[in-house]
């Protein structure tokens, strides 16, 4: 028998393609609520079909923070648990078990494992520890872009960690990011001191490949006395280190990466980027060095993004590939076989095997 009263809540529109898939893995709670923001398709006639109560809502302007407390507000007020999902992503099976045996008297908010991205074969690729459970009205939607939660309950806020509760995303390649460096040069201009934001926008103007906007929001970033997160301030040195390699500008490129070690040595990231950079520049010390460093890591980031470049044969094979130029036979041979081992099918992996083997 369950023990609380779960509701997933969520915001949507145009998703129709998701809407069995999402509403077959969230059926383990109670009541599923769904706040449409605008669909022109058969999203919200799909969704009560499939008996999800709907509300439809226009949010002019738009903001994520605002569409989101509206559809918070739909839930009711009854409610022990709220489980917040977008339609383009699926729990695995037996996510309420596992949640309901964590959760206890006085718990605000759970965590839980994120796979944001998968590879070819299916196996995860970025994960991240999510936070989107939490209880009914300790907190509020916050930003514009990137929304999180804002706790505004009284007393500790607890939380706990909820092992097994997976949640996969399997997002539309067409989806447009249109709206996000907008909104975020909005959030910035709103609050200029707030880092959360300060750095989300540099990371957009990356992915844009505006390298210089990224450089200079960046160090913003970094300059901001509310930048205390280690984690995130490794993340925007990686990120002006990549910029400034797309620049054409090793040498300050390489120092960028070696401040983001000194910032977060725990994480592979920096140490296997390097190694990428460094493999493009043939500098084959480095592409050593570094994946040597990040292999004597061997746990994941709880509290952050880990790439999953970084943990799979990846390293290994710029390992193999460098110790075959420095003419480390053996070693290069060594890390060639547990490249291989992490991707069998892979034939490139398979005929820099051979090719070691051969000089061996």
């Amino acid at each position: 028998m369950n023990k609380y009263k779960v509701c997933v809540y969520a915001i949507c529109k145009n998703e129709e393609k998701f809407v069995d898939a999402w509403v077959d893995s969230m059926s383990e709670a109670d009541l599923i609520v769904v706040t449409d923001t605008g669909s022109t398709d058969n999203t919200v006639e799909k969704l009560r079909s499939r008996g999800v109560t709907v509300y439809e809502e226009e949010i002019k302007p738009w903001r994520f923070d605002v569409a989101r407390n509206i559809s918070l507000n739909h839930v009711p007020e009854d409610v022990d648990i709220c489980v917040c999902t977008d339609l383009d992503e699926v729990f695995q099976k037996g996510w309420r078990r596992r949640l309901e045996s964590k959760w206890a008297p006085g718990v605000k908010m759970a965590n839980y494992l994120y796979n944001w991205s998968h590879k070819e074969d299916g196996s995860p690729d970025v994960q991240i520890n999510y936070f989107k459970v939490h209880s009914r009205f300790d907190y509020v939607w916050h930003y514009p872009i990137h929304e999180c939660l804002k706790y505004i309950g009284r007393g500790p806020e607890i939380k706990v960690f909820v092992e097994g509760m997976v949640l996969d995303h399997y997002p539309d390649p067409a989806k447009s990011r249109g709206s996000y460096l907008e909104l975020l040069e909005m959030a910035v201009q709103e609050n200029p001191e707030d880092d959360r934001m300060m750095y989300y926008l540099g990371r957009e103007y990356m992915y844009k490949g505006m390298w210089a906007n990224c450089i200079d929001t960046l160090r913003k970033h970094l300059s901001l006395k509310s930048a205390l997160w280690r984690e995130e301030r490794c993340a925007s040195m990686r990120w002006i280190a990549r910029s400034y390699h797309e620049l054409n500008n090793p040498n300050e490129s390489l120092c960028w990466y070696y401040r983001a070690i000194a910032e977060c040595p725990h994480m592979r990231e920096p140490y296997v980027e390097c190694a990428l950079k460094a493999y493009l520049w043939k500098n084959w010390p480095i592409v050593y060095f570094m994946v040597e460093s990040a292999l004597r890591i061997t746990q994941k980031s709880m509290t952050y993004i880990n790439m999953g470049y970084c943990w799979d044969q990846t390293p290994y094979d710029l390992g193999a590939i460098s110790c075959y130029q420095l003419g480390l036979y053996k070693k290069s041979y060594e890390y060639a076989k547990q490249a291989l081992a992490l991707c069998p099918n892979d034939e490139r992996l398979k005929n820099n095997l051979k090719i070691i083997d051969d000089k061996l």
